[in-house]
């Protein structure tokens, strides 16, 4: 069977996120797609198997399965389409423990339509603090990942948090955020999930259902564009519309390669 890489949130290669994209014949158990991922070593890989009205959906990072993955679910899109499974014109339907997700190519992107996750400010934990090295000027939660606001993008761009610290919190990453000195980008972040196996991630798409209604409300607007300040580096678009937020960017196909089933 075919596996795929794919660099997710960029139009150029070993830029973005890159995500494994495997498309399964026949079900396979949950040991075999764990280790397809531990062997492909990439934040996530995403399986697909087809349904008669979509495509059911996992993802997997070299520790465990996770329960949402926007940049996998990009590339996973991008795949069905650029191989000719899916018509370029028809939407991409995708079963997955959070739901129905959908995707459809628009305007030149990829737009994802995900549930929205927002936060509830907390009092900042001891472990959150000393883990990211920083003193929020917010700190939230919502039931996936902590939230931090910092003062400036250079707080951001500048983190060196502590691995060991971040891995005791009861949550499976943590975004560190603030508002965007550039043009034409009005916040950056970064995105950290040690306890996942994932030290940073280079851009995450599902900590933007969080992002996004937090900056809508700060920023009083729907429409947003983000950078991911990440050594790899990635843009993206949002939009906020009650519940659910619509992710946009880009793909490009790394490789393809046969994945032997012995």
């Amino acid at each position: 069977m075919k596996i795929y890489q794919v660099d997710a949130f960029t139009d150029k290669m070993f830029s973005g996120n890159p995500a494994a994209v495997c498309i399964l014949p026949l079900p396979k158990d949950e040991a075999w797609m764990q280790n397809v991922a531990g062997e492909m070593n990439l934040s996530e890989t995403a399986f697909l198997i087809k349904q008669d009205d979509g495509f059911n959906l996992r993802w997997f990072t070299p520790k465990r399965e996770v329960g949402l993955c926007g940049h996998a679910t990009l590339a996973s899109a991008h795949v069905l389409w650029e191989t000719g499974i899916l018509p370029s014109d028809k939407e991409a339907r995708f079963f997955t423990k959070s739901g129905l997700l959908t995707a459809v190519r628009k305007d030149g992107f990829i737009e994802l339509n995900f549930p929205s996750e927002e936060d509830r400010g907390i009092s900042a934990p001891k472990e959150l603090i000393e883990g990211s090295k920083v003193m929020p000027k917010y700190a939230g939660k919502n039931r996936m990942d902590y939230i931090v606001e910092v003062e400036s993008e250079e707080i951001v761009k500048a983190l060196n948090p502590d691995y060991e610290l971040l891995k005791r919190l009861d949550a499976r990453g943590v975004m560190v955020t603030s508002i965007s000195n550039a043009d034409g980008i009005d916040f950056v972040s970064r995105f950290f999930a040690p306890a996942y196996g994932i030290p940073e991630d280079p851009v995450t798409g599902s900590a933007h259902c969080c992002l996004g209604p937090y900056w809508k409300r700060r920023l009083n607007k729907n429409e947003l564009t983000a950078f991911q300040a990440s050594e790899r580096g990635g843009f993206l678009k949002v939009r906020v519309e009650k519940d659910r937020v619509f992710i946009s960017g880009k793909a490009v196909t790394v490789f393809c390669a046969e994945l032997r089933e012995h």
